[in-house]
């Protein structure tokens, strides 16, 4: 594994290095801004501004690149999110957020997007797999540090935006360094809407509903863990418990999803979303470990239902047409990722922090009804070899270039 890893280390590297600093800035917004008295939907219109900018890259920074070089426009996309970090600490304002989130957005999904292309670049029919695994592995490791360094130190001060930025700006130097030679331009991502509904209605409207929850609860979990009255370490273990419930749920689920039909797998996460989620709600938990738990099971049930709905509309697609419609899938789920935070926070606003979870388990209801319909109008997929589940990273750190990595995406070509 060594000899297959250490032509991609520095690149590797470098991606872990951003996604330290995301884990820092994504969880010290929300709780800085609490402390500065930003209102719940303000809070959540911060998260719609980083989906929008996600986006926004997602769609923009290949023609960036095509200019520039892929060198050049990494170390454009880090520098920027390093300044917009310390002018977090410079404009302390709602509005002044919202928009520096937009462009972190962007400049993460494009930073992303070019370590991404660069890896598939790199990658073989041999290795791709290993390289796609350990790369979702760097990722979750990075992200959750960047979360817990959070609890070593108050969120008050300079002391985390600084820190921030100090990663961002290390985030530059292996690909600067690197002797790897550079990836063909990177393609633009369309979003066919046709084609995502023609090939699986399911997916489609999962997607969208899904980044609705992970959107929601992403930005506004630490406001939810923050009103209720823990301290800033548990709140950052938390989020930080979320995710790694869904790490952990993820492949037992997609094995199930590989043997019986993928709505039915939909179906029941989903139920089981809502019964945490009730569960908080009527409970009301106030002790810390209490809450750890209750929303790592959380995490366990929402994280994976992405990748089940991939995998799902991956049953029906084309072989040379699985990289144009997971892409497609991606951009629909960042559409409900701008939604879900404005729609969570009037939530929280309008009942009590549990608000959050009531909202997520309207959403969840719709997605059972949803699917439970389009279980009556197409039967499942029978005497034609099923795509086997792939482990998907969350949704705030996926852009149309880790489809492309998927080693699905090397099967699928193969075929076609």
């Amino acid at each position: 594994m060594a000899s297959q890893l250490f032509p991609v280390a520095a690149l590797l590297l470098g991606s872990a290095l951003l996604l330290v600093a995301g884990g820092i800035h994504g969880l010290l917004l929300p709780i800085r801004g609490s402390i500065e008295g930003f209102t719940t939907t303000e809070l959540g219109l911060i998260g719609t501004g980083w989906a929008v900018g996600f986006v926004a890259g997602c769609l923009v920074v290949p023609q960036i690149v095509r200019r520039v070089g892929h060198v050049r426009a990494y170390g454009v996309m880090a520098s920027i999110a390093s300044v917009v970090i310390l002018l977090n600490l410079l404009f302390v304002s709602p509005w002044a957020w919202i928009g520096l989130r937009a462009f972190s957005g962007f400049c993460f999904a494009g930073a992303a997007m070019i370590v991404e292309s660069w890896l598939n670049e790199r990658a073989t029919r041999e290795n791709r797999g290993t390289i796609f695994s350990v790369y979702q592995m760097v990722n979750f490791a990075a992200s959750t540090a960047g979360q817990l360094l959070i609890a070593t130190a108050p969120t008050e001060g300079y002391f985390f935006f600084v820190l921030g930025a100090i990663f961002y700006s290390l985030a530059i130097l292996p690909s600067a360094l690197s002797t790897a030679q550079t990836p063909r331009p990177l393609k633009a991502t369309k979003l066919d809407l046709r084609i995502i509904f023609a090939n699986s209605p399911v997916a489609g409207v999962g997607c969208f509903l899904v980044g609705m929850v992970n959107g929601a609860f992403g930005t506004l979990g630490a406001v939810y863990a923050q009103k209720i009255g823990l301290p800033t370490q548990a709140i950052a273990f938390v989020m930080s418990g979320a995710v790694l419930g869904g790490a952990i749920t993820q492949v037992p689920l997609g094995r199930l999803s590989d043997r019986v039909d993928r709505r039915y797998v939909l179906i029941g996460v989903s139920a089981a979303a809502i019964a945490v989620s009730l569960t908080i709600t009527i409970l009301a938990p106030t002790d810390a470990w209490l809450v750890i738990g209750l929303v790592a099971l959380f995490g366990g049930m929402i994280y994976p239902m992405y990748g089940l709905a991939v995998a799902h509309a991956n049953d029906y697609a084309a072989p040379d047409d699985f990289v144009k419609i997971a892409s497609g899938l991606l951009l629909l789920s960042g559409v409900g990722t701008m939604i879900g935070p404005i729609i969570g926070a009037f939530a929280m606003e309008w009942f009590s922090p549990t608000g959050l979870f009531t909202f997520c388990s309207a959403v969840h209801l719709t997605l059972i009804a949803y699917t439970a319909y389009r279980l009556t109008r197409r039967p499942p997929v029978r005497d034609v070899p099923r795509d086997n589940f792939q482990p998907m990273p969350p949704l705030r750190e996926a852009t149309p270039e880790t489809i492309a990595l998927d080693p699905r995406a090397s099967e699928t070509k193969a075929a076609a």
